[in-house]
């Protein structure tokens, strides 16, 4: 009777302490976790799927799926110089940690610290000198971070603080990038589920998230030839909630990032100009944060900048880039696409998103949401490796929806 009770105790001293330390190393969880899921959960198909056909103002859009897969994207490259759309020249990295590349399917080497725990993965992909580096979501005894990382060395070169721990949710971590010069500038956001510790470093000088970061090439090249082990960055600009998209026309940069409960932002990205976030917004507080307390609205009056645009109630903005060259022609004006994920009863999203700028660009003249699909939320855009946006021989664009595939867009029938 003794033993047993021995044993007993001794199970239960067991459990205790396995979860005290995996509470203390939740890593240990996500890390078991993966092993057994694998790549079970990702499947690609090419394909060509059934022509949808959705009016615009001035023009239809035709959309039909071209690839088909169950995961979310982080970065799709296609060769600007193969007019021809081949689905095996596709380059698609995944928040996974997976990567398609020459109609094969394997697992991006990245260090042991990577997590998709707390929704998190690869956020961002950009390449430099042929070489790929990511922002990714880490986790390193009990550190909650963001880190970039050069793939091919499976080695994190920046790091970020660790995170307050209680609800971080790595799906506003954002990012984008884009090459200017001798330049790459990435965003990066504050990754908060109703954490005010967490949505105050966007006002932290001495913090990187919700900010736009700039990377000097120069940096990079000191990396690459093991000259320098870590990466110096710069803020650029902050303020920023959950910058996903990223974009340039000639020298002007633009940005979109989710709100609260309303107020998706376009904004032109100015050296050094302070967005607000979380002191001003044109959304509101969710009903579970101090009961839905509204923000101070006046971002000039605030001494922060002006929005471009906000959009109230907020769609779920997601990427951005130039507007294709058939849209171009055809405003004969600064034009920018968004695409927008899955926005909410008051004003749905899952659509495209056409900004018309004067020549300035520091004012929208016209914004035109076109819904595309109930069940498609809209990611990234099929660009080069400079986030750059693909056209085909014909013009059509290619873009990413959530857990669906690929999918081709045609802008036709214009009005004359």
């Amino acid at each position: 009777m003794m033993k047993k009770f021995s044993i007993i105790l001794l199970w239960l001293a067991s459990v205790v302490l396995i979860s005290l330390y995996t509470y203390e190393n939740p890593e240990i969880i996500e890390k078991t976790k993966n092993y057994f899921k694998g790549d079970k959960n990702l499947l690609i198909l090419r394909q060509e799927g059934e022509i949808f056909r959705r009016p615009g103002n001035s023009f239809f859009i035709e959309f039909s799926e071209v690839v088909s897969f169950s995961e979310k994207t982080a970065f799709i490259i296609h060769d600007k110089e193969i007019l021809n759309f081949d689905k095996d020249n596709l380059r698609i990295y995944f928040q996974n940690g997976y990567y398609f590349n020459n109609s094969k399917l394997e697992k991006i080497s990245l260090p042991k610290s990577f997590t998709i725990s707390k929704n998190g993965g690869i956020k961002s992909i950009f390449i430099y000198k042929d070489k790929q580096f990511a922002l990714i979501s880490s986790l390193n005894n009990g550190c909650y971070y963001a880190s970039i990382v050069l793939i091919d060395q499976s080695k994190e070169i920046f790091n970020t603080q660790c995170l307050p721990k209680k609800k971080i949710d790595y799906n506003g971590l954002g990012s984008s990038h884009i090459h200017y010069n001798d330049k790459i500038f990435l965003s990066i956001g504050a990754p908060e589920q109703a954490s005010s510790a967490i949505r105050e470093l966007a006002q932290n000088k001495n913090s990187f998230f919700g900010k736009i970061v700039e990377i000097d090439k120069k940096d990079l090249d000191k990396i690459i030839v093991g000259h320098a082990n870590d990466l110096d960055i710069k803020i650029f600009t902050s303020g920023h909630r959950n910058p996903q998209g990223l974009t340039k026309i000639n020298e002007s940069f633009f940005s979109v990032e989710h709100g609260p409960k309303g107020g998706d932002e376009l904004n032109k990205i100015i050296k050094d100009k302070n967005y607000g976030w979380p002191l001003v917004s044109y959304g509101t507080q969710y009903d579970y944060d101090e009961k839905g307390k509204y923000y101070e609205v006046n971002h000039e009056l605030n001494s922060f900048e002006e929005p471009l645009f906000a959009l109230v109630p907020s769609v779920g903005i997601s990427a951005l880039n130039t507007c294709p060259t058939k849209l171009k022609e055809y405003y004969k004006k600064p034009c920018l696409l968004a695409l927008s994920l899955h926005g909410n009863e008051l004003r749905p999203g899952r659509s495209i998103i056409i900004y018309l700028l004067n020549e300035k660009m520091n004012k929208v003249h016209s914004i035109e949401k076109i819904l595309l699909r109930d069940d498609l939320k809209l990611r990234h855009f099929v660009t080069n490796d400079k986030n750059e946006l693909y056209e085909d021989k014909e013009g059509s664009i290619y873009i990413s929806a959530d857990k669906k595939g690929i999918y081709k867009l045609s802008f036709v029938h214009f009005r004359n």
